[in-house]
């Protein structure tokens, strides 16, 4: 029963190690290019853009959300 234990701890291991290393794959790869085709030089342009990006996805789903008001 122990074997199993150890086992299960190792593979989770294992699993928790793959998920990791391509999370930090992900977050070293280059930045997608903006809606013109050009990503910007620098990291602020880079960090604004993607603001700006969150901020019409959220203003999106926030108008499709829209419900009438309960009287």
């Amino acid at each position: 029963m122990r074997m199993f234990g150890l086992l299960g701890l190792l593979l989770a291991l294992v699993i928790a190690g793959v998920v990791a290393k391509k999370q930090m794959a992900s977050v070293a790869a280059p930045a997608l290019p903006s809606a013109s085709g050009e990503a910007p030089a620098d990291p602020h342009a880079q960090v604004q853009q993607v603001q700006k990006q969150v901020k019409e996805a959220l203003d999106a789903a926030v108008q499709a959300r829209k419900m009438p008001d309960d009287n």
